[in-house]
């Protein structure tokens, strides 16, 4: 039963990033995302190494979107 509140908090967090992306608004300063971006790919390796599902694909989509926000904020600059 709790991991139904840890899918609901982890819809919650990834749909939060996904929200930035598909409104286009303006991406976060690229050196806070690349810091986010590693941070996420440490906790990620983290929570697999603990056998955490949860956090574990939480961690992962905030990896796999701050990623993208890292394309967008470059490709931003270049315009």
């Amino acid at each position: 039963m709790i991991e139904v509140v840890g899918l609901v908090g982890l819809a919650l967090v990834a749909g939060g990033w996904a929200l930035t992306i598909i409104r286009r608004s303006p991406p976060p300063p690229l050196d806070l995302t690349t810091v986010y971006f590693a941070g996420s790919v440490a906790l990620t390796i983290y929570a697999a190494w603990e056998r955490d599902v949860v956090f574990t694909t939480l961690n992962a989509a905030s990896a796999v979107l701050s990623l993208i926000n890292i394309f967008r904020a470059v490709r931003r600059a270049k315009v």
